[in-house]
């Protein structure tokens, strides 16, 4: 199975829009008139974050499994975050709230990763271990 760390897919989305296009993070994608009569406006920064959330939902799956290449993903997530955090403090364009959040959503990652599967193992540990009396 491949280890891959999923967020990193958000931080290059980021960094090629930021560094390769025009493309603004404001930029609007569209507009909806909402019951209230106000408008809400999804921006290119909604669309990232979006897709980090995502990115994120399947990083939480990915964390349930049990297995050697676990310890690998963490680290690698882990990585992906310590990258996000350096790039977040050292470059310029990446000093906005949208990088902020995705630094955020990679630190979820990195907590959220470990704490499943240590809990995981635990319960495993615990299956197994009563099994073994029987």
């Amino acid at each position: 199975m491949l280890y891959f760390p999923l967020l990193i897919l958000a931080l290059l989305a980021y960094n090629g829009l930021v560094f390769l296009t025009d493309v603004g993070l404001r930029n609007e994608i569209f507009t909806l008139s909402m019951v209230s009569g106000t408008a809400w406006t999804f921006t290119v920064s909604d669309l990232i974050l979006l897709f980090a959330l995502v990115l994120l939902f399947f990083e939480v799956l990915k964390a349930t499994r049990t297995g050697a290449g676990t310890i690998l993903d963490h680290m690698l997530s882990t990585l992906v975050f310590v990258a996000a955090l350096v790039e977040f403090i050292l470059v310029a364009e990446a000093a906005t709230s949208t990088f902020f959040l995705i630094v955020v959503i990679c630190f979820v990652d990195v907590v959220a990763g470990y704490s499943v599967s240590i809990r995981s193992a635990r319960r495993d540990f615990a299956v197994g271990h009563q099994d073994s009396f029987l």
